[in-house]
């Protein structure tokens, strides 16, 4: 690489194309997926690479899949070498344990070349809704591997442009959902091929050379920016924990524990005495778990620096051999990305919030809320719907924490009532704010959501999820959310609590298998908000009863939480008696 740099302006149009040819990916592949997982939910990412297999551009995609995705590239270079793959190649994966995360998540990687030059490589990655297992999207829940469906080494899918029909015939016979398969399969090949396109039409322009350059200085520019954002952190050491509330075969609580050293322009992320590699399927491959550490802290560090391997190479992991947090085969891994991802996550920005707790953000939900039925339609069909009921994220020192959007490391959405209506034999009846849900505070977390549907012609229910043991934590002396609730409810009104605390203080595990709902039964979900920043006492009277006024928080909870008295008519503040509460 030569030491004369790209000039400014070319150094920016190269920043600009390489975000654009992720945005391209994107476009094309939300508008052509046949899947509503992807077409609706948005629960894939695409990303190119340099020759050398690191991260030159993304869009914003879901982040724990785009901070994983070099894990594939890798594990493809590995198995077939960057000889052995030419043009019009395509590779397939999801074995967690070879560059993947969890089965459902399917990675699709293109070389791309300049004539006989290799000049990087396209990515795309998609949440396939179903690839077997023993229950509905592979969410079995049982203590092997191979319970979560189908797992692909890395293999040749296309070869020069032609697909394998064998290879796709294997992948067809091996799904509930086959009518997804070829049409969400072309959707991926179009958002390569658009990729393809692009970065050679880019290297036509400049030069193959300066686009190698400035991919090279793109990332030494990240990486710049990234350092000096973490010298401007005190150094030290900051221990945080988090917990998975269960492992689904177990009720014990699986713990997350880290200590975060800061030493000038690095940050080292040790995860020692965490626990041990678990009997259930919420195990985190090396590859998840790096991606939840790199996505949480860039949450405080260069959240608008360009997004490429400079992103990383100022944070090093230790991970003990034996932890759930460095899954080894066969262990379980389905929950991985949407229960573990966010509980690692959290105990980072805990540990943060102890280093700048003027710049500290609340937990949040920490959880996808990933749920997955067979839903029974008419004439006996079966199809698998899925949706993630959104939490609330945490309180912050500007602002409070956001209502009802999907954990961070998530950034998929939820799915329009009127498709899931019109895909599924499934009547959706509300999805509305949960009051008191956020965690109290100066500054409150984001609420969580009441998420509720009817199955029209039953069906069977998988579900991962936490916090149903104790909602997200506050910080700088917020206070916490309270707990999930996860509810079946019969036709004539009776109600059963099947995940979280029962009426009689009992408790249930919210991770759920195959869970049966007969015809006219309905799932009822309550999620949680974030945490709240702050003491809540110190928050202004008059946003309380903005609050309450607008359904936020109840006159109940506004005394209890904050010390705020409303008048019998609860549009206004008793200030005598707020005044008497707050000086309890």
């Amino acid at each position: 690489m030569t030491a004369t740099p790209i000039d400014p302006v070319t150094f920016e149009v190269l920043r600009n194309t390489f975000e654009y040819v992720c945005a391209r990916m994107t476009l094309i592949l939300k508008k052509s997926s046949f899947s509503p997982i992807l077409s609706e939910n948005l629960d894939f990412s695409n990303a190119i690479y340099d020759p050398d297999l690191r991260l030159i551009g993304q869009t914003a995609n879901c982040p724990v899949h785009l901070a994983a995705m070099h894990f594939s590239v890798q594990a493809v270079a590995r198995k077939f070498g960057k000889d052995g793959l030419k043009p019009g190649d395509v590779v397939v994966l999801n074995d967690p344990y070879d560059g993947g995360t969890h089965i459902n998540d399917v990675t699709l990687t293109m070389p791309v070349y300049d004539g006989d030059h290799l000049i990087g490589f396209a990515v795309s990655r998609g949440h396939w809704m179903d690839l077997g297992g023993g229950g509905p999207g592979g969410q079995g829940f049982g203590t092997h591997v191979a319970g979560e469906g189908l797992r692909l080494p890395p293999l040749k899918l296309y070869e020069g442009y032609r697909l394998n029909p064998d290879l796709l015939e294997i992948m067809l016979r091996n799904s509930r959902t086959p009518h997804y398969i070829k049409g969400d399969l072309q959707a991926h090949m179009g958002a390569l091929l658009a990729a393809e396109e692009e970065l050679q039409a880019t290297a036509r322009k400049y030069g193959r050379d300066t686009l190698l350059r400035g991919m090279g200085e793109m990332i030494q520019y990240t990486e710049r920016i990234v350092r000096a954002a973490i010298a401007n952190i005190p150094d030290g050491e900051y221990h945080a924990a988090d917990y998975a509330d269960s492992d689904g075969i177990s009720d014990a609580k699986v713990w997350v524990r880290v200590k975060l050293t800061v030493k000038g322009t690095d940050i080292h992320v040790d995860f020692t005495g965490s626990d041990g590699q678990v009997a259930g399927a919420i195990n985190s491959p090396y590859a998840n778990t790096t991606a939840a550490v790199y996505t949480a802290l860039q949450f405080f560090l260069a959240p608008d620096a360009p997004p490429n391997a400079g992103m990383f190479a100022p944070i090093t992991l230790t991970l003990p051999d034996d932890c759930w947090l460095n899954a080894k085969w066969p262990a379980p891994v389905v929950g991985c990305t949407t229960v573990t991802s966010g509980k690692v996550q959290s105990a980072i920005w805990q540990a943060v919030a102890q280093a700048i707790p003027g710049l500290a953000i609340a937990p949040t939900c920490a959880d996808a809320n990933w749920f997955v039925a067979a839903v029974r339609g008419p004439g006996g069909r079966i199809d698998v719907f899925s949706d993630i009921p959104a939490g609330g994220w945490g309180g912050t020192p500007y602002n409070d924490g956001l209502s009802v959007t999907l954990d961070p490391l998530g950034n998929c959405t939820n799915m329009p009532a009127e498709a899931a209506e019109l895909l599924y034999p499934v009547h959706v009846q509300a999805f509305d704010l949960r009051a008191d849900s956020g965690g109290p505070g100066q500054n409150r977390g984001g609420l969580g959501a009441r998420f509720r549907f009817r199955f029209l012609g039953g069906g069977e229910l998988s579900i991962e999820t936490s916090r149903t043991i104790d909602g997200s934590p506050g910080v700088n002396g917020g206070g916490s959310s309270p707990v999930q609730v996860l509810v079946q409810e019969r036709p004539d009104g009776g109600r059963e609590v099947i995940g979280g605390v029962r009426a009689d203080g009992s408790w249930k595990s919210p991770l759920l298998s195959s869970h049966r709902f007969a015809p006219g039964d309905a799932f009822e979900f309550l999620s949680t908000g974030g945490g709240g920043w702050g003491p809540a006492r110190d928050r202004d009277p008059a946003r309380v009863l903005d609050d309450v006024l607008d359904g936020y928080i109840t006159a109940g909870h506004a005394r209890a939480a904050y010390g705020v008295a409303l008048t019998p008519d609860g549009r206004s503040i008793d200030a005598a008696a707020t005044a008497a509460l707050r000086n309890l």
